[in-house]
């Protein structure tokens, strides 16, 4: 497929906004950044800090302009405020595959259901749209609240990566959890479950 990294592609519904990710954003993000540092407790490329966090959209912006990954702002329509951000990356269009992760909101739009509208409109974005066959999801396997949340959306666990991954700042290696999504299993359940549960 023909997809134009350099697009200007905006998904939403009645309750988000999902944006690319600009280098500007520094200003509607640092504000979780400074005061929620916790939230990147098992992310190997932190943001917490105006300077990691400068850090961290550089690094998705230079991703997207070299056709690698597609990070996404998350705005939050319910309080008109700009809640985190997640992204497209490991995109393969030969193999239809990608992983869709480095997902992050403050506190304050965590279990309130904004996650899962923000996974309705990506994940049939990749499917209908871009005509994945696969959507996969990895965590650390310690970070129990992110695998509920991938499960809580119709995920379904593959395996572990033994020993996978350092840990940020420890000598000590994590292990990962493989989750994914299939185009079959989206047409014929997800899609349907996660709508219901969006607009109940």
């Amino acid at each position: 497929m023909n997809f134009n990294f350099s697009q200007n592609i905006i998904l939403e519904d009645e309750r988000v906004l999902l944006r690319p990710l600009q280098e500007y954003d520094i200003e509607n993000l640092l504000e979780i950044s400074i005061k929620e540092p916790e939230t990147w407790e098992y992310s190997l490329v932190r943001a917490n800090g105006k300077e990691n966090l400068k850090n961290y959209i550089q690094i998705a912006v230079e991703a997207r302009e070299n056709k690698t990954e597609f990070p996404f702002i998350v705005f939050d329509k319910k309080t008109g405020k700009y809640a985190g951000s997640t992204r497209f990356y490991d995109i393969n269009f030969g193999f239809k595959t990608l992983q869709l992760g480095y997902t992050w909101y403050g506190k304050a739009f965590r279990g309130t259901g904004l996650n899962q509208h923000c996974k309705f409109l990506l994940l049939q974005f990749a499917f209908e749209t871009l005509g994945m066959e696969r959507v996969e999801f990895r965590a650390d396997n310690n970070n129990l609240r992110s695998i509920a949340a991938m499960k809580s959306i119709g995920c379904q666990e593959e395996g572990i990566l033994r020993n996978h991954m350092p840990i940020f700042g420890s000598e000590l290696r994590r292990d990962t959890i493989i989750l994914s999504i299939l185009r079959e299993e989206w047409f014929k359940e997800v899609k349907a479950n996660l709508l219901k549960r969006i607009t109940e």
